[in-house]
């Protein structure tokens, strides 16, 4: 959607046959149609959640993504349970893919400077995800973290019955205590 960058790179590269230009919206392609591979890019911060969200949900036969963008999502996107940032995000995205936060980038770098710091994030999906179950999951995860200073129990109360939530020692923790796993094996338990 970038157009000035798309004739850029065309006129940089006119004949090179490893290079396959595709104007277009990120959140409207089919990434799948290209096979294994790569997925690479400088995501603009007001929609780099939801192209996350879209790799993660059907990464197809791409190996990979390595995105640059803002150091705050970054930090969301690769939290660990019992931190300030560890959230829904977090949960979402170590779920579905192994999340790796390579390295920051100063404002700096970039003509015109942002007024963010912006960091390099690595997903790799994980092949053992049951992409069945992940819709499922991650709907609970919703719930867990929808008040984030409650309980489990109470964030729970409306969807299981209070004596259930109250034999489950997990339930009397917030969402954020929890790692990944512990949230899945919870999910699993309540069924």
């Amino acid at each position: 959607m970038d157009r000035e960058l798309v004739a850029h790179v065309r006129e940089r590269w006119p004949e090179d046959p490893r290079l396959e230009l595709v104007e277009g919206n990120a959140l409207e392609i089919d990434w799948t149609q290209w096979g294994p591979g790569v997925l690479a890019g400088n995501l603009p911060y007001y929609v780099a959640t939801a192209i996350i969200s879209k790799y993660l949900a059907n990464p197809g036969e791409l190996r990979q993504a390595v995105f640059l963008i803002q150091k705050e999502v970054a930090e969301r996107v690769t939290a660990r349970p019992g931190t300030r940032d560890f959230g829904y995000l977090s949960v979402s995205c170590q779920y579905l893919a192994a999340t790796e936060y390579l390295f920051g980038v100063s404002p700096g770098a970039f003509r015109p400077p942002p007024k963010v710091d912006s960091a390099v994030i690595r997903l790799t999906p994980r092949p053992d995800v049951n992409r069945e179950e992940a819709p499922t999951f991650l709907e609970f995860a919703s719930v867990c973290f929808r008040q984030k200073r409650k309980t489990l129990r109470n964030n729970l109360s409306s969807r299981h019955p209070a004596e259930i939530l109250a034999a489950l020692p997990a339930s009397s923790m917030r969402a954020e205590q929890l790692s990944v796993a512990e949230l899945v094996e919870l999910f699993r338990k309540l069924g």
